[in-house]
């Protein structure tokens, strides 16, 4: 098959982690990136291999681009997206879509329009563990759900707000812990579990001097009638791994950071003993303390699903309207927390 020419927008600290997944991967290469700033640009792509295109524009006019990798702050992705949907690019952006749930939907409907793909990336689901995890509801191991929670108890210094500007804005962070650190559980929860019916929360602006929260707790009532809680901080020194807990009338399982460390079931199967020996192969990082200590496994993984279904003309694995979900309950927690209230979704 035609391998796939990608093209970089953003060249920030996750940058470099879609640049390395697409040399990994057969069948995708990086062409070209684009940044505000020449500088940065240019080193990303010396450091890369790949052109500079000074605008923005001249990246998406390029007959030599199919596809636009999306890295920068998250408050401008979708206008990115539509500009690159419209161009006849394909779209790979990294969480969150967008910071408002409007935004998104105009990014879903100018891609449908043109005919070109979205995928939103959450690596985490990628991890053997989460996969694992996921076969398990699947073939209801579970029985009738409990309590499904995530956790998400990190730490981040005042120098890293301090080292980009956008961080911990409304208007291009978009949120704080939940919008941009926690995001990664919050998806996890919901593609595990499914959606849900109501939430109530309260987030605060503990620690840093930050517009947006570094603190958050909600409660969640799920449709299929289980319980459940989100735990996020950005203020918990020094950083303890993400956690996500699925609890039923016939098995429990605690999956740490991609790592199934609780993994019991009243029915025995054949998976079970391939699933413990996880524990001890763990690829797909967390970042509890630093955002950078992360593998590239997941967006490696990733990338090759999405070079595939460009190739067989078929839906990512993390389609756009999947990767709408977790902000949509992100800004209800929001709206729970500033108008005291339950909110339905």
């Amino acid at each position: 098959m035609k391998p796939v020419r990608f093209g970089i927008v953003g060249v920030g600290n996750i940058a470099g982690f879609h640049a390395r997944a697409i040399e990994m991967v057969e069948g995708a290469t990086l062409v070209a990136c684009h940044a505000r700033s020449r500088e940065a640009g240019e080193k990303f792509a010396l450091e890369n291999e790949c052109e500079y295109r000074s605008t923005l524009e001249e990246l998406l006019q390029s007959d030599n681009c199919d596809a636009i990798a999306i890295t920068t702050p998250s408050g401008t992705h979708a206008e990115i997206g539509v500009l690159a949907a419209q161009h006849g690019k394909h779209v790979l952006c990294e969480k969150p879509l967008d910071i408002s749930v409007e935004k998104i939907d105009e990014l879903i409907a100018a891609c449908a329009a043109k005919g070109v793909l979205l995928g939103a990336i959450f690596q985490s689901r990628f991890g053997p563990g989460a996969q694992a995890l996921k076969r398990a509801t699947l073939q209801n191991r579970f029985g009738k759900l409990m309590q499904c929670s995530a956790y998400i108890p990190w730490f981040r210094s005042a120098q890293y707000y301090a080292g980009a500007g956008w961080r911990g804005t409304w208007q291009l962070d978009g949120g704080g812990v939940l919008m941009n650190q926690g995001i990664h559980a919050v998806d996890l929860l919901l593609w595990l579990v499914g959606e849900v019916e109501e939430v109530s929360a309260r987030i605060q602006t503990r620690l840093h001097e930050i517009e947006v929260e570094d603190n958050a707790v909600a409660w969640l009532r799920f449709k299929n009638g289980s319980l459940g809680m989100i735990q996020a901080s950005t203020a918990c020194f020094p950083g303890e791994s993400k956690r996500v807990e699925i609890k039923g009338e016939r098995g429990s399982v605690t999956l740490v950071d991609d790592v199934p460390v609780f993994w019991e079931f009243e029915t025995p199967h054949p998976d079970d003993a391939g699933v413990l020996r996880l524990r001890e192969s763990a690829q797909i990082g967390g970042g509890a303390s630093d955002p950078k200590a992360i593998s590239v496994e997941g967006h490696r993984a990733q990338y090759e699903d999405f070079v595939q279904a460009i190739w067989e003309k078929r839906e990512p694995k993390i389609s756009g309207k999947e990767g709408r979900h977790a902000v949509q309950l992100i800004r209800a927690i929001y709206d729970s927390s500033a108008q005291n209230k339950i909110i339905k979704l």
